[in-house]
């Protein structure tokens, strides 16, 4: 058997609460209220009602009162409100509904009517509720998709260069420890994990006779592979999602340096955005300890010397000891994710 809803009965007149309540007592749970204080405190508790009947005529604060505050409330304004009153002008019905009641009954209240209205808002409301529940698992499997679109374009620009393409999913985990280990709130951390991957979507663009090239490139080649940055924020667009906004945000940024001889606008300090800032330091961690065709990896001792060379330099040095501090979190990534090992899987999720 399904558990009984719960009505909140909201009068100061205890002889019309024990109406109400022996009307309802047989098919539901019944809260009462004597005022419209003690009625707020309780539909905003934890075990909130399904609905609401509420007096209009109350002392200190009156039924349309306690309407306005319950609708501009996040935590109650789906709560369905019937006005049950001895108010009966067309004008004081109107208010009523203009505030956000669902239904008005009028005193003295007849038995089947009260009835009738409540299962038919209740009805109304689960619905509503189903249709909002549906609405937000569609969303969080739009997100999840789009998600997982910008992690395999991240990937695929990654293979222009990159023998496995492993690379964006160790920058990522780097991206995201280091924005735990500083305080970053876990939703924006979550996005950068996300929009990390297409720091270097812009490599698309980049003519492979450059982007391949084994040895150093000359002037002219590096101005060109520069352009990178500005093929990868125009890739990502101007979107109003979090997500395309953060990583658009990655792909322009995450080579300026602190002292502003990076690119490509030249930008110093914490003008540089906190995540480019971060990537940037994932970004070159994992480049300098992977096997590239040009040269070998690095050991850990000697990238750890050289970020602490360049704190202040290329990168923020509030960031880089606490990077350091990650180091234990790293090396699980680098040893789940080399670039020896088949990936079982395209995703940046475990």
């Amino acid at each position: 058997m399904s558990e009984l809803q719960t009505i909140l009965v909201v009068d100061d007149n205890p002889d019309n609460i024990d109406v109400l309540t022996g009307i309802l007592r047989p098919y539901y749970k019944v809260k009462a209220a004597i005022n419209g204080k003690l009625a707020l405190k309780i539909a905003s508790s934890k075990a909130k009602p399904d609905l609401i009947l509420l007096d209009i005529m109350m002392p200190e604060i009156d039924g349309y009162q306690v309407c306005k505050e319950l609708k501009a409330n996040p935590v109650t304004r789906h709560i369905p409100v019937i006005f049950v009153t001895a108010k009966t002008e067309i004008e004081d019905e109107k208010q009523g509904f203009e505030l956000g009641a669902v239904d008005y009954i009028t005193k003295p209240v007849s038995m089947p009517i009260v009835l009738a209205r409540i299962k038919t808002h209740l009805a109304l409301y689960d619905q509503q509720r189903a249709l909002e529940d549906q609405v937000k698992e569609r969303t969080e499997q739009i997100e999840h998709t789009r998600a997982e679109i910008i992690k395999r374009l991240g990937r695929a620009a990654e293979y222009k260069d990159n023998e496995t393409g492993m690379h964006v999913i160790r920058m990522s985990y780097y991206s995201k420890f280091l924005a735990q280990k500083i305080g970053c709130d876990d939703s924006w951390t979550e996005l950068l994990f996300n929009a990390a991957p297409m720091h270097d979507i812009g490599k698309i663009g980049i003519p492979d006779a450059v982007l391949l090239k084994p040895g150093k490139l000359n002037d002219e080649e590096w101005v060109i592979m520069q352009k990178h940055v500005q093929y990868g924020a125009d890739i990502l667009g101007t979107d109003d999602s979090e997500l395309l906004s953060l990583a658009r945000e990655v792909a322009l940024y995450h080579h300026e340096k602190w002292n502003g001889k990076g690119y490509p606008h030249g930008l110093s300090g914490e003008d540089i955005p906190l995540s480019a800032r971060i990537v940037a330091l994932a970004d070159v961690f994992d480049a300098l300890t992977s096997v590239r065709p040009y040269k070998e990896a690095w050991p850990i001792e000697k990238v750890e010397a050289l970020f602490k060379e360049e704190a202040g330099q290329h990168f923020d040095p509030a960031l880089v000891p606490e990077f350091l501090a990650c180091m234990p979190q790293i090396k699980e990534i680098m040893s789940k994710y080399s670039d020896d090992k088949e990936a079982e899987t395209f995703g940046l999720t475990e």
